[in-house]
């Protein structure tokens, strides 16, 4: 026989007790077994459809995200309650699942149990957040029907409803607002928030400067709308006169002079900072990041962790990591990526989407792309990105059949293509010579996939057929694309015909090279190679003089290795490293030792150039 659940008399005072204490058990539950132990107390004591209890239960779950164990108590429950609708609402809204809330708002509204003012925000929001234009005007008249439009919080909501639908909208979202009877900060910083997101700031100033109360959060919003249409300006005199500051207002200032490539006024701020918090640091490192100082924003993000003024340091979050792994990649430095690569497994990272995927690039431009695969394999959620990122690595390191392979594998599970992932493909072809499925790949993208082929998608395309040795067909391709081609394009046909001897079509490129690119010696210095390869010494001299005159210099050589938690350059001819005859003594020695085991150096190429004996040595 089944045990049957002990009957509590409704209304007794053993009920409330009960009642009290499960929902206290409830609200400091912290773990999955917890709350099942929990649960079965409840249904022993027959408490589990109870008005009070129930809802403090989905609350629970849905702190927990058992979002679908929450749901199924609710499905379970016979006449839940508005509290217990709320919970359910407060659930999925946490997850984003808009859609639901705006689902089961219409099915509450059937069974006639009445929504409250801690209903309305939530659904309102959904409406906006999950672009539910139609549903929302809906909720709007149940709220008008129910006389809840001067409620000042739900006011604000179907303001920023009707502001996200933009600007032809506004006029409904000032309706709202006018009448609302008790216009507090709330519905003040919503209507000013509406017509900053709408890029309207001239109207967001006026409403500001007869604000009746300004909260922090109110002037933040004034400063954040003139940061977005890059009046720093503005911006720095409205957070001068701020009579208030929080760390909110100090980071988005910093990240308004960050994005406005003004290094000197992000690196000031930081320092006048009375207090920093992980978005801090964040905005540092990824002013650093976004601006090319890759170096300051490992410095940066050692600081951070070590901490500043005696103090301890800051935990970082994914965002800090992807920042800092992308400095790693962009300076080629494998240590720095493979210690932060640790790090991040140690403080709870191992297996986050965001650093997953940039552990893949980092590992890929490093040039490990072993380890990219090893990440990518290890990911147990995996999105375009993840995709993207582990097929262009495989074509550049010339794993074009692992490529073709996972491109495969990806369409298997269902994941839908991008120009990105064409890009990879394209370049996957062209390091195979299959001219034939580069086409098929390119033709599949717009057939298939209603993807407009862009620049760079042409640029395979010409680097695909050069290199096969279809240099007229590539020049043919050229002249038939839909925009111009840009100097990526004929640098690579320029490349192919230094391949195969091509002059004419060299001569050609350079020409629309020196238009597009006028600063780049690179080009002539091709273009002078393929002469020098068919013996054209004339020609060679006659480019030399050009370049001459045109004040080009043959770019040194650069080496970039790790040493000491130190990212070092050496460039050849430069005798301004404190070691610098030490260094020369060991090149020289390397270079000794390579000629005892056969290497002969390539002594005509230097013969074009002003190069000393120390360089061909």
């Amino acid at each position: 026989m089944q045990a049957k659940p002990l009957e509590t008399k409704i209304g007794s005072p053993l009920q409330r007790v009960l009642e009290d204490r499960f929902v206290s058990l409830l609200r400091s539950c912290r773990t999955c077994t917890r709350l099942h132990q929990i649960q079965a107390q409840i249904i022993t004591h027959g408490l589990h459809h109870n008005d009070y209890v129930t809802p403090a239960f989905i609350t629970a779950c849905s702190r927990l995200t058992l979002t679908f164990h929450a749901r199924t108590h609710f499905d379970a429950t016979p006449q839940p309650n508005t509290a217990t609708w709320n919970a359910l609402f407060r659930a999925y809204f946490q997850t984003e699942s808009h859609h639901h809330v705006v689902v089961l708002f219409s099915r509450m509204h059937r069974a006639a149990t009445p929504p409250n003012a801690f209903t309305f925000p939530m659904v309102i929001k959904s409406c906006a957040n999950g672009k539910a234009v139609r549903e929302g005007h809906q909720v709007h008249c149940v709220v008008a029907k129910r006389g809840f439009e001067s409620n000042p919080y739900i006011g604000s909501a179907l303001i920023h409803m009707y502001s996200s639908e933009g600007l032809a909208s506004i006029g409904d979202a000032h309706r709202v607002f006018v009448e609302m009877r008790d216009k507090n900060v709330f519905a003040w910083t919503a209507i000013i928030a509406a017509h900053v997101l709408c890029r309207d700031m001239a109207s967001a100033r006026r409403l500001f400067d007869v604000a009746p109360q300004r909260d922090v959060v109110l002037w933040n919003t004034v400063v954040s709308g003139y940061i977005e249409l890059g009046d720093m300006a503005a911006a720095r005199m409205l957070f001068d006169q701020m009579p208030n500051r929080d760390v909110m207002s100090w980071n988005t200032v910093l990240n308004g002079y960050a994005n406005n490539g003004d290094v000197d006024s992000f690196e000031k701020l930081f320092g006048e900072m009375p207090e920093r918090n992980v978005f801090s640091w964040n905005g540092l490192i990824g002013g650093y990041v976004r601006n090319g100082l890759y170096r300051e924003a490992l410095a940066a993000f050692k600081r951070m962790l070590v901490g500043e003024g005696g103090g301890g340091g800051v935990i970082p979050n994914d965002y800090t990591l992807v920042a800092v792994l992308s400095a790693c990649s962009r300076l080629g430095d494998l240590e720095m990526g493979k210690w932060v690569h640790v790090y991040a497994e140690s403080v709870g990272y191992k297996g986050n989407l965001f650093v997953g995927n940039a552990l893949i690039d980092m590992y890929a431009k490093c040039g490990v792309i072993v380890s990219a695969v090893h990440v990518f394999n290890c990911l147990d959620v995996k999105d375009i990105i993840t995709w993207n990122t582990i097929i262009n690595g495989l074509a550049m390191h010339g794993y074009a059949s692992d490529a073709l392979r996972l491109f495969e594998e990806m369409k298997g599970v269902g994941e839908r293509p991008d120009g990105v992932t064409f890009v990879g493909i394209l370049s996957a072809c062209t390091h195979m010579g299959l001219v034939k499925d580069g086409f098929l790949h390119f033709q599949s993208m717009v057939d298939d996939y209603s993807i407009v082929p862009q620049i760079e998608h042409y640029g395979c395309m010409v680097d695909l057929l050069g290199r096969a040795g279809l240099i007229d067909q590539a020049v043919d391709f050229v002249r038939k694309m839909p925009m111009e081609p840009d100097a990526v394009i004929w640098a690579a046909l320029l490349g192919a015909c230094r391949i195969y001897k091509n002059v004419e079509v060299a001569e050609l490129a350079l020409q629309r090279l020196i238009e597009l690119d006028p600063q780049n010696p690179a080009n002539f210095v091709m273009l002078s190679n393929i002469y020098k390869d068919l013996g054209r010494w004339q020609d060679v001299a006659r480019l030399k003089i050009a370049m001459r005159d045109t004040g080009f210099k043959k770019l040194p050589g650069c080496s970039v290795i790790g040493c000491n938690d130190n990212v070092v350059e050496f460039y050849s001819l430069d005798e301004r490293h404190p070691e610098t005859d030490s260094i020369y003594r060991t090149l020289k020695g390397l270079t000794i030792l390579l000629r005892s085991h056969g290497y002969v150096p390539n002594l005509v190429d230097v013969a074009h150039g002003n190069w000393t004996r120390r360089e061909i040595l």
